[in-house]
């Protein structure tokens, strides 16, 4: 079950209400700032840190874009809610603006203060809340979250090098309506096939194939955000058919395009 709501007043502005309870997700990033807190259940998340993390109730997890993450539940019924936010906009009211440490990394946090002001905003996102009154509160959560000793982090550590390299293989993999082989866009680099994945894997923690289904979903996000029709957006994002984009966006956003559009 999920239930989505955008802001009126800041159409960036996304928020969320979950309850899973089998492994739901695949390594994904945001396009946006995401803050996320645990009401019930237990689950495990994935990525950067090294090994598992355990997220138990009362937990606060904060990812900036771009980050590769999963969380699925441990066992049995899993609650939390999500806040999306445009990053340009979070720096903008962050006490250290973009070069504050929210922005360095995925963080987790365990200070039940947190849990319950993350709550109030996601709450005031729900209820359409003026712009003022969102963006106090959540300049107020921004400070409260910087000053909050994590119980874990994962900086980034992107290789700006390695990164611009593969620029033109990522370009490919996000505009191509088809699948370019392996061969084919390691070679325009230079590199292997087996290189190509590695590098990939090194700058953003996913595959080439991988990062492309994840490149899809991202945008077939924004689309459906705007109203586009569901086989419309499956049809420009060069899926097969509606039913294997409902698999591949399912598999990122543990809902279905109708539910998130709705």
């Amino acid at each position: 079950m999920a239930e989505f709501w955008r802001s009126a007043a800041l159409p960036h502005l996304e928020a969320r209400r979950s309850c899973q309870e089998n492994p739901c997700y695949r390594p994904h990033t945001h396009d946006s700032f995401s803050i996320g807190a645990i009401d019930a259940g237990t689950s495990v998340l994935t990525g950067p840190l090294d090994g598992k993390t355990r997220l138990e109730p009362g937990d606060v997890i904060v990812i900036p874009a771009g980050q590769v993450h999963a969380c699925n539940p441990d066992r049995g019924h899993w609650l939390y809610q999500m806040i999306h936010a445009d990053q340009a906009w979070a720096a903008a009211l962050a006490p250290g603006g973009e070069t504050s440490g929210l922005f360095d990394g995925i963080r987790v946090l365990r200070h039940p203060e947190l849990r319950s002001q993350v709550s109030a905003v996601n709450d005031a996102v729900f209820t359409d809340e003026p712009r003022e009154l969102l963006e106090a509160q959540f300049k107020a959560l921004f400070a409260e979250i910087e000053g909050a000793a994590p119980a874990h982090v994962a900086a980034s550590e992107a290789d700006p090098e390695l990164l611009a390299r593969l620029a033109p293989v990522m370009h490919r993999l996000r505009t191509d309506e088809t699948n370019p082989p392996l061969t084919e866009l390691a070679a325009s680099v230079g590199m292997s096939k087996y290189q190509l994945i590695r590098a990939m894997r090194r700058v953003t923690g996913l595959s080439p194939l991988a990062w492309r289904q994840n490149a899809r979903v991202v945008m077939a996000r924004r689309m459906l955000r705007e109203g586009r029709p569901i086989a419309e957006t499956a049809h420009a994002l060069g899926f097969t058919d509606q039913s294997h984009f409902h698999r591949v966006f399912r598999a990122h956003v543990a809902a279905s395009p109708g539910t998130y559009r709705a």
